[in-house]
């Protein structure tokens, strides 16, 4: 009988827990000089905040496909804002997955390496009530092996839509992505994702929520939703403002080949003056 596959990783998730338990319970009190934590935390779940932000998501899958692999995966995502006028900042958003797989293509195989990143840049004017912004979306074909990327160079559109009141944030983000150059041989990229997110914070900079994350493979024709429940807390670690969240990934539709049996997601975002 095969056993389930285990990534060789130094436990990272483990390590972020362990931070996360440790904060939640025990969260040093922002001090008053800085921004009130739960004003910090709602703009925080707002991804075209004008703030700088680097957020470390680390999430694990198992069960993956007829080999039962499993999957590790860091995105590096800093959000860097610009501010274009005093009514419209450029926010923009970066994600560089690495990644390491084993029983993925096939039994007793191991990848690591990058994948390829994805940009996003959106528009955004300032608003009180309906949050929105606008723009394009890049697939840069970076990955370090042909079985963790694309070879395709892809643009589309992005979107994020949203309503904030203090203490509560619920909206989406999504992008399509259409390959426009790249390895002739490798499958045309043509895919959607959304992400629709709901979160109420607290006064301590604790925050309770929960999204929805749908990836439609319109070239391969699959549908992959997961639901995501999620706590989260800011505190600082030292002198470092930092959000911790973590969150079981629970995916709901689809196909065998593609879809884990279960997944964890643990987040520390470092968050810098602007």
């Amino acid at each position: 009988m095969k056993h389930p596959s285990r990534l060789n990783l130094k436990s990272p998730l483990v390590l972020i827990f362990i931070f996360f338990i440790h904060y939640a319970a025990h969260a040093q009190e922002v001090e008053k000089t800085d921004s009130n934590v739960q004003e910090l935390a709602d703009k925080l779940a707002n991804p075209v905040a004008n703030l700088i932000s680097v957020p470390l998501q680390n999430n694990i899958s198992y069960g993956i496909g007829p080999f039962n692999g499993s999957r590790y995966t860091v995105n590096v995502q800093p959000v860097i804002p610009f501010k274009l006028s005093e009514n419209l900042n450029l926010i923009t958003r970066y994600i560089v997955p690495v990644v390491d797989q084993r029983d993925i293509t096939g039994e007793s195989t191991h990848e690591f390496g990058l994948s390829d990143a994805t940009i996003t840049a959106f528009f955004a004017p300032k608003s009180e009530k309906i949050i929105w912004g606008a723009g394009p979306a890049i697939l840069a074909p970076i990955a370090t092996n042909k079985f963790l990327g694309t070879e395709k160079l892809g643009v589309g559109p992005s979107v994020l839509i949203m309503h904030q009141a203090k203490g509560l944030s619920a909206g989406f983000i999504a992008n399509q992505i259409w390959s426009v150059a790249g390895n002739e041989n490798r499958e045309d990229v043509n895919q959607f994702y959304t992400q629709i997110f709901l979160s109420h914070s607290y006064k301590s900079g604790a925050s309770l929520g929960v999204n929805a994350e749908i990836t439609q493979n319109w070239a391969a024709n699959t549908t992959l939703i997961s639901v995501n429940p999620s706590i989260g807390a800011v505190t600082k670690l030292g002198n470092q403002v930092v959000q911790f969240a973590l969150m079981p990934l629970i995916p709901i539709v689809g196909p065998s080949q593609v879809r884990p049996d279960w997944g964890l997601r643990a987040v520390v975002a470092f968050v810098f003056p602007h």
